[in-house]
């Protein structure tokens, strides 16, 4: 019998779940042109995360530091510029090296893009206002990886900051790559946070079955009708500007 090997890194872990999705998924499944569903979700979520950040006094993103932790490509790092953020306050960490290569070749060149593990990160203690994290807890798998990274992307957060969490809050069954993040887990990575969260986005097998031309008022009422409809959360973690005492 051979030897155990050791376990995996979490972070290879990580990118090999990503390749087997990638390998499996319909890339059109995901295209804001191609697909309704999906357009729906963006318009939704970028509603959403403009009326939290209002609602927290920021009423331009002009100056304000982000970083999107598991940028991919960088379709939220365009919207984030599209809103108003300045590009050259804007910095996405990627694991996979071909999608940050892609994120380079698309965004505006003064937005800095790194690939590699985002516990390498070379970034400030408190030097962001605000540190995103789309669909990435859901695919760390290891509580430990997943509790150290939500620590470290704490501690790149400034006072008054907070951390955006968006993520599925439910398994799916077919998929053992993912594991839902629901509220508490938000809760339990950032417990000294102040949260304010919102469930939105139809679930989206429903979703595309839809016809296109229902998709927005039927979107808009089949949650209040069935609550389960909706299967994510976009979640705004905010840091007080004085800490609780640990004594």
């Amino acid at each position: 019998m051979s030897p155990a090997l050791p376990p995996t890194p979490e972070p290879q872990a990580v990118a090999a779940r990503y390749a087997r999705r990638d390998a499996a998924q319909d890339a059109q499944r995901y295209s804001l042109y191609a697909s309704a569903s999906a357009l729906q979700a963006q318009q939704e979520r970028l509603r959403t995360l403009r009326r939290l950040w209002q609602a927290h006094g920021w009423h331009s993103l002009a100056g304000v530091a982000i970083t999107e932790v598991g940028c991919g490509s960088g379709g939220n790092l365009h919207d984030l510029v599209r809103l108003g953020a300045d590009p050259a306050r804007l910095h996405g960490l990627e694991l996979l090296p071909e999608r940050a290569a892609q994120a380079r070749e698309r965004l505006p060149a003064a937005v800095r893009i790194t690939a590699g593990d985002a516990l390498q990160a070379a970034i400030a203690p408190g030097s962001q206002q605000a540190v995103l994290a789309f669909t990435l807890f859901s695919s760390v798998l290891d509580a430990a990886f997943r509790a150290s990274l939500a620590q470290q992307m704490w501690q790149w957060v400034a006072p008054g900051g907070g951390v955006l969490v968006y993520d599925f809050t439910v398994n799916n069954p077919r998929n053992p790559d993912v594991q839902g993040v629901p509220l508490r887990e938000v809760q339990r990575l950032f417990p000294q946070a102040q949260i304010t969260s919102r469930r939105l986005t139809l679930a989206p097998p429903l979703a595309r079955r839809l016809p296109a031309a229902l998709l927005g008022p039927t979107a808009a009422l089949l949650p209040v009708i069935v609550p389960i409809a909706r299967t994510h959360r976009l979640s705004w973690a905010v840091k007080p500007f004085s800490q609780p005492s640990s004594s």
